[in-house]
């Protein structure tokens, strides 16, 4: 099994490409190893490795956030462990329930901005997500109120030195662009 390695604009973070499906559906972002070890046995294993604080996993992807030491010292351990694991035969998530952005609750809009939400996320999937995707993350549509779409960053996106400037200067101005009513994006958690 060969396992391809991709920086991505977040320097704490590293994308992994195991050269198979990670996540049939959806996406699966962990940021403790609590949740991680109940909800997936993959991402469970990875934060055994000291200095791990992320696991994400998109289609065909899994993405790596660190704080510990540098890539040389964790990148053996990391590839060492996504190999064990796809060897084994085991399955990525522990249940058999989609993992599609878990955890997400509701979102929030007045029903009479319905149409400019639809709008909103039909942008987001088409033009904002694949990209994001490509740096091993996800942005995901949280809400819309008094002309502000809020959004959670995941993945790589989620801590990158250069979110900040991808939401208002990119996803802000794209949308802003397509939808005159968004006056403004932020992120939340």
């Amino acid at each position: 099994m060969f396992i391809q390695t991709e920086s991505t604009p977040n320097p704490a973070t590293l994308k992994f490409l195991p050269g198979k499906e990670v996540l049939r559906e959806g996406t699966a972002d962990f940021r403790d190893a609590e949740t991680a070890a109940q909800a997936s046995p993959l991402a469970g294993r990875l934060f055994e490795i000291p200095g791990i604080t992320g696991v994400f996993f998109g289609y065909d992807f899994i993405t790596v956030t660190k704080d510990g030491p540098d890539w040389q010292h964790l990148k053996p351990a990391i590839l060492g462990a996504i190999m064990e694991h796809f060897m084994s035969g085991a399955p990525v998530m522990a249940s058999t329930a989609p993992a599609s952005e878990a955890g997400q609750t509701g979102e929030f809009y007045d029903k009479a901005d319905e149409e400019l939400v639809l709008t909103i996320k039909e942008l987001l999937d088409t033009r904002v997500r694949p990209a994001v995707a490509q740096d091993g993350g996800d942005i995901i549509f949280r809400g819309f109120e008094k002309g502000i779409v809020y959004l959670h960053l995941q993945g790589s996106c989620a801590g990158c030195p250069s979110s900040t400037a991808t939401l208002k200067m990119g996803i802000e101005n794209m949308l802003k662009h397509y939808v005159p009513e968004v006056i403004e994006v932020r992120a939340v958690h």
